[in-house]
């Protein structure tokens, strides 16, 4: 069994100051390295006050490899750093050799480790790195998406105008029927539920203003994007994962052209533009039900309800139902795209993917009106 790696100082007094001797002995190699506090300890002896030179020496010295020479050199550097003298005729002559190898050639500049605090930008880094996988992959892709908008700014992108007007058409003039049908019965069960309770105070008119403010400020647009998480956004996943399925995507790419520019740009962009505009659409028709409930069942007048929608209807609540609107369109055409370019390779996964897309879809809907709606009471709006 090898002797274990021995580290010894001793300190003796001249004239000129104090000289320390470090004598090594043992096996000193990876095998039975030597304890780093001995190391640590001596290291710090070079430091102290008074002490003029250092001798090293070799006392019943084993095998040894490069540990030795690092710790060596370490020691010689270190009374370089403080102007002291050092002795290395104790040494083994290929030790020595080797150590003075290690000076011959300089240090590269800027290659020694630098104990400077990383920079915010680098702390931001190493934070995102640090993620989970799913959500590196959700910024990954907001990232690309990002970066196509701006090409898009600057007139240098790869997206085709017809499959904008495409899309376009496929989310908007193509979803007007279950829109109106889904609004129009939120309209009526608002109608109906709000007749329940202002019916007891003979507060029936009421019913216009619940209706018109409700739809407008945020029913219209909740319905209209949970149906077309429903409806696009599932299209959207369920398209972009089979094309993934059959290395479509794969293709673009080999041919030079950037698959989020083709395939997800015009999409965002499509509904960016027809929601807010199938949100003023479903409006109409939600007020439109809560017309139909109040004349026909609570016995009002229809200029009497029209006039009392009207007196309800504020530019705010307008606005506000817009915004919801594109915001919608922007979470549902991230959500349907992200889950269909995330696919896997397999039949199953085309399914799992359009799953996701309609729950996160539906899921981020909800999230967002929780934060429009918080933030529009802190501006009194």
């Amino acid at each position: 069994m090898p002797h274990p790696a021995t580290l010894t100082v001793t300190s003796s007094g001249t004239p000129e100051g104090a000289s320390l001797r470090l004598a090594v002995g043992g096996a000193w190699n990876l095998a039975t390295p030597p304890q780093a506090a001995a190391r640590t300890a001596a290291l710090a002896r070079l430091r102290e006050p008074g002490v003029a030179s250092v001798v090293l020496a070799a006392e019943d010295l084993g095998d040894w490899d490069s540990s030795l020479a690092i710790f060596v050199a370490g020691v010689i550097r270190t009374c370089r750093e403080r102007g002291l003298s050092v002795d290395t005729s104790g040494l083994p002559a290929g030790l020595t050799r080797l150590v003075d190898l290690s000076f011959a050639v300089p240090e590269r500049a800027g290659a020694a480790r630098s104990d400077a605090r990383p920079g915010l930008l680098e702390r931001i880094g190493g934070v995102v790195l640090a993620l989970p996988r799913p959500v590196g992959s959700a910024l990954d892709f907001i990232g690309e998406v990002a970066s196509a908008l701006f090409r898009l700014a600057r007139g240098r992108t790869d997206m085709r105008r017809r499959d904008l007007l495409q899309f376009m058409s496929e989310s908007g003039s193509a979803a007007l029927p279950i829109v109106s049908l889904i609004s129009l019965l939120v309209g009526l069960i608002l109608a109906f539920v709000g007749a329940v309770q202002l019916r007891v105070f003979g507060a029936q008119i009421y019913v216009a203003s619940l209706v018109a403010i409700a739809m407008v400020r945020v029913m219209g647009a909740i319905m209209t994007g949970i149906t077309m998480a429903g409806r696009t956004g599932a299209s959207y996943a369920a398209i972009l994962g089979t094309m993934q399925v059959n290395e479509e995507v794969d293709a673009l790419a080999t041919m030079g052209l950037r698959p989020v520019e083709q395939l997800v740009l015009p999409r965002l962009l499509a509904l960016v533009v027809m929601l807010p505009l199938l949100t003023i659409y479903a409006d109409v028709m939600g007020m439109l039900g809560g017309f139909i409930v109040g004349v026909f069942m609570l016995g009002l007048s229809p200029m009497e309800y029209l006039n009392a929608t009207r007196e309800a209807m504020t530019m705010a609540n307008v606005w506000i139902g817009i915004t919801h609107g594109t915001v919608f369109g922007v979470v549902v055409a991230l959500c349907g795209c992200y889950h269909g370019m995330r696919c896997g390779r397999s039949a199953s996964a085309v399914g799992a993917a359009t799953t996701a897309a309609v729950v996160s879809g539906i899921v981020s809907i909800i999230v967002c009106t929780a934060f429009i709606t918080v933030a529009c009471e802190v501006l009194g709006i």
